[in-house]
């Protein structure tokens, strides 16, 4: 089977990866070298088994805020767009407890999945993408927030996770670069189980693995048409090259839905902006910098040692397909580093990024044929902030329905 993976990022690498290992022929599209989209510069974090979707019933008394707060880390700014209108209303919708419940279940299966799937590309390759199992500390500044943590937590232990409620003392026992923030920790979760990956570096070294295997590249070519013949796609086209296939992946992040709707698919896909800075913590002393990946609920701020640095990255804007840089984005990360690890030196960052996450309303990604579309295409897209954990698990779908095979 012939099958052309368009998007080099890491769901499109992971899908290239797990079909290629299944005997496909593979060939792989993209505009931008692998891992240079949302990719590049995410959080870093693999959380398997905290995966509570955004679309969440508390998000309706935050309401005023995310529309009208400069300094929120989440943001809504309505656009004269009709995607945005409909995403959001969907959105909407999925806000309450028992939509939730029912996506987190979703999403843990999945996220095991994705696990067993990195860790045996791992073992088979051992790739240089500074890997981790240090655990994850999820931090909640208030006695409310908590106690509506460890009803997640509580959720999640009969859906099979194994966490932990820590007190302030004991978290910052655990990890003693948060002495100084101990005053603003009310609780925290802790999953001894969480890992980090430098995404980037692991989408470079999958480009290499897959070559050496016969995977071949197409890079420096955005695809601009999919030809369709009697609800099959026969080719793709960039301005230069026609690519063919029996079948084709799509893979393509926050443009997924541009390339859809040209053969009559409609993806509820639709971009969430976040931002990153990254910090050389190579020469910082003993418990200057975590070695716990750090989440921070009260600023929605994400830490993960990656080699010797430090990736930090939040917010979350639904403010259409913009993609400049803020620099009070950046100071905004700059002052949530000082505030936790004030010994680190915040106000160098390391090549400050933003990108757009494709996401779906409810935080489930959409994997498989669909209906009224092409019979030959499978969407891939619509992972949110969760790319980089579910990554190996939709591939293992996507590998299930083209070539038959059973999803372990």
């Amino acid at each position: 089977m012939d099958v052309c993976v368009l998007g080099a990022g890491i769901v499109g690498l992971a899908c290239a990866y797990e079909l290629d290992r299944q005997g496909a022929r593979v060939t792989v599209v993209d505009m931008a070298k692998p891992g240079s989209g949302a990719s590049a510069g995410n959080g870093a974090q693999l959380s398997y088994s905290y995966v509570q979707p955004l679309a969440d019933g508390s998000i309706w008394g935050q309401l005023p805020k995310l529309l009208l707060s400069s300094d929120s880390p989440l943001k809504i700014r309505p656009q004269w767009d009709v995607a945005q209108w409909r995403w959001g209303l969907a959105f909407l919708q999925a806000c309450n407890a028992s939509a939730s419940s029912r996506t987190t279940a979703k999403l843990l299966d999945l996220a095991a999945l994705s696990r067993t799937g990195l860790d045996r590309m791992r073992a088979a390759h051992q790739p240089e993408c500074d890997f981790s199992s240090t655990g994850k500390l999820v931090l909640y500044p208030n006695a409310e927030t908590f106690a509506a943590a460890q009803k997640q937590m509580e959720l999640q232990r009969t859906l099979g996770s194994q966490q932990a409620a820590l007190n302030a003392q004991e978290s910052c026992d655990l990890e003693p670069a948060l002495a100084s923030y101990r005053q603003n920790i009310a609780g925290a979760i802790y999953t001894a189980s969480e890992c980090a990956v430098d995404c980037r570096k692991l989408c470079q070294a999958l480009e290499r693995i897959l070559r050496a295997r016969g995977v071949q590249f197409l890079l420096g070519n955005a695809v601009t048409t999919l030809d369709t013949r009697q609800q099959r796609i026969v080719a793709a086209r960039t301005d230069t090259h026609t690519i063919e296939a029996s079948h084709f992946v799509l893979a393509l992040g926050s443009e997924s839905p541009r390339l859809a709707r040209s053969v009559g698919v409609r993806l509820p896909v639709y971009p969430i902006k976040g931002y990153s800075i990254t910090l050389d913590i190579a020469q910082v002393s003993a418990h200057t910098a975590p070695c716990v990946n750090v989440t921070d609920i009260a600023s929605k701020v994400v830490f993960a040692r990656i080699g010797s640095r430090l990736r930090v990255a939040g917010m979350a804007e639904l403010v259409g397909h913009d993609r400049r840089l803020r620099p009070q984005a950046i100071e905004s990360l700059q002052r949530s580093t000082r505030a936790l690890f004030p010994a680190l030196n915040a106000g160098h960052a390391e090549l400050p990024w933003t990108g757009l996450r494709p996401a779906t309303p409810t935080g489930l990604p959409i994997v498989g044929v669909q209906a009224g579309g092409p019979q030959n295409l499978v969407v891939n897209a619509g992972h949110g902030a969760l790319g980089l954990t579910l990554a190996f698990g939709t591939a293992q779908q996507v590998a299930q329905q083209l070539l038959q095979t059973p999803v372990p």
